[in-house]
C-alpha cells in the first residue's frame, strides 16, 4: 500500500504542531540561504565606490547599505529555503519515495513518515511560507524596483520544479548544479542588486564558492542515497556516476572549492585597488591559514566519510559545518579590501 493510500485510509490526523513545523523547515539547512546574502552584503561593502565601514552599515558617500534591507533579504531567503524543504518532503512522501523502510531513524528528519499529518495542511504551510516571502518582497520592490522580483520569480519557479512536476529537477543529474546556482548565485545577485541598486555581473563569478558548497550539500545527500534513488527511478548525478566515481568527484570539488576561495579573494582585492597595492593583495589571503585551521577537523571527517546510507546522518552535518566555516571566511575575505583600506 502506498503512502497516498495510507493517508486516504486514515481520518484521524496528528496535529501539525509548531514543533513539527520547525522540523519540517529543517533549520539546519538554512546556511545555504543565509551565506549567499552574507556574501552579497560583503561584496556591497567592499565595492569600489565604498570608502568606509561601520557596524551594521557601510557607506558610499551618503548612500548606505541598509541593515533593514539586509534583514529582510535574509528573511526572504530563509523562507524560500524552508518552502523548498517542505515541498521536497511533501512530494517525496506522496510519491512513495520516503518510507519507514528507507528513511533515517531520526524522526525529525522524516516528519511525514513518522507522523500521520494531513498533507493538505503541509502543502498549505509550504504555500504560506512562499506567500510570506513575496509579501516581504514588497519592501524590496519599493526600495530597489522590480528587478529583484524578476529574479525571485525565477527562483520560485525552480522551487516548484525542483520537487514537483512530471519530471522533478531532483530526479535529474542537474540537481546539484541547479540548487547551487539558484541558492548560491541568484540569491547573491538579487541581494547585491537590492543593496546597491546596480548590477555587477562579477557577482556571479564571486558566487562560485557558494555554488560549489551548496551543490555539495545536495551531492552529499544524493551520494548517500544512491540505492534509494535507483529504486525510486531517480537519475541523479551520483546514480549516473556510481558510488566510487561520485566520491572522487566529491573530493575534487572540495579542493576546487578551497582554491576558488583563495583565487577569488585575491581577484577581489586586485580589482578593488586597481592592481596597484601588492600589500592589500597579500592581506586578502591573511585569513586563509585561519580558515584552513578552523575547517581542518570538519574537512578531515567529511573526506573520510564513505557516503553510504549508514553514514548519512553524520555526512549532512559535516557538509553543512564545512559550508559555514569556508563560506563565512570567504565572505569576510571579500569585505577585507574595504576594511584594510579603511584602517590605512
Amino acid at each position: 500500500m502506498s503512502n497516498r493510500d495510507l493517508m486516504d485510509s486514515e481520518q484521524a490526523y496528528d496535529a501539525f504542531t509548531p514543533k513539527l513545523m520547525w522540523q519540517e523547515v529543517a533549520p539546519h539547512t538554512w546556511p545555504a540561504s543565509i551565506l549567499p546574502v552574507l556574501a552579497a552584503v560583503c561584496l556591497a561593502c567592499s565595492g569600489p565606490n565604498y570608502v568606509a565601514c561601520g557596524v551594521g552599515v557601510c557607506y558610499s558617500g551618503t548612500v548606505p547599505v541598509s541593515l533593514s534591507m539586509t534583514l529582510v533579504l535574509l528573511a526572504i531567503s530563509v523562507l524560500m529555503q524552508s518552502c523548498v524543504n517542505v515541498l521536497n518532503d511533501y512530494f517525496d512522501y506522496v510519491k512513495g519515495v520516503d518510507t519507514v523502510e528507507n528513511s533515517s531513524d531520526d524522526v525529525t528528519d522524516a516528519v511525514l513518515v513518522y507522523n500521520n499529518l494531513n498533507l493538505k495542511s503541509v502543502l498549505a504551510f509550504a504555500v504560506g511560507l512562499l506567500v510570506t516571502a513575496f509579501l516581504l518582497g514588497i519592501y524590496v520592490i519599493y526600495h530597489a524596483g522590480f528587478i529583484p522580483l524578476g529574479i525571485a520569480l525565477i527562483g520560485a519557479a525552480i522551487v516548484f520544479l525542483y520537487s514537483g512536476g512530471k519530471t522533478p529537477i531532483s530526479y535529474l543529474p542537474i540537481g546539484e548544479l541547479v540548487s547551487g546556482f539558484v541558492m548560491g548565485a541568484l540569491i547573491c545577485l538579487a541581494s547585491y542588486y537590492s543593496l546597491t541598486k546596480s548590477f555587477d555581473w562579477m557577482v556571479l563569478l564571486y558566487a562560485l564558492p557558494l555554488i560549489i558548497g551548496i551543490g555539495l550539500i545536495m551531492m552529499t545527500n544524493n551520494t548517500c542515497d544512491i540505492d534509494k534513488d535507483i529504486e525510486a527511478g531517480r537519475k541523479t548525478l551520483p546514480v549516473l556516476l556510481g558510488h566510487d566515481r561520485a566520491l572522487k568527484m566529491y573530493h575534487a570539488l572540495i579542493v576546487i572549492w578551497i582554491a576558488a576561495i583563495c583565487l577569488l579573494s585575491v581577484l577581489r582585492a586586485a580589482l578593488y585597488n586597481g592592481f596597484e597595492v601588492p600589500g592589500d593583495l597579500a592581506a586578502s589571503l591573511i585569513l586563509v591559514p585561519f580558515m584552513l585551521l578552523t575547517a581542518y577537523p570538519q574537512l578531515r571527517a567529511l573526506w573520510r566519510n564513505p557516503m553510504v546510507p549508514a553514514s548519512r546522518d553524520g555526512a549532512m552535518p559535516q557538509i553543512l559545518s564545512v559550508n559555514i566555516t569556508l563560506n563565512v571566511y570567504y565572505a569576510l575575505m571579500l569585505a577585507l579590501p574595504c576594511a584594510v583600506n579603511f584602517v590605512l
